[in-house]
């Protein structure tokens, strides 16, 4: 989840959009315990839809949903 979350507050190509502050809001209630894991993924992925970031339907761990990883 923390993987999730660290690409939606640092590598988001879309910043204010709406469906990354409602993924972020997920992510957060699933790390506080108030919701399931499947909750913050689902969310995560209509926000890489909304983001045209989604590499297909076939998804495997939340972080292989971006096309490319912040490079440090």
């Amino acid at each position: 989840m923390s993987d999730a979350a660290e690409v939606l507050l640092r590598d988001w190509p879309e910043p204010a959009s709406e469906m990354r502050l409602a993924a972020i809001r997920a992510c957060l209630a699933v790390i506080r315990g108030e919701k399931p894991p499947r909750t913050a993924r689902q969310a995560f992925i209509v926000a890489a839809k909304d983001a045209r970031i989604l590499l297909g339907e076939q998804i495997g761990p939340l972080t292989r949903c971006v096309t490319q990883p912040r490079i440090r």
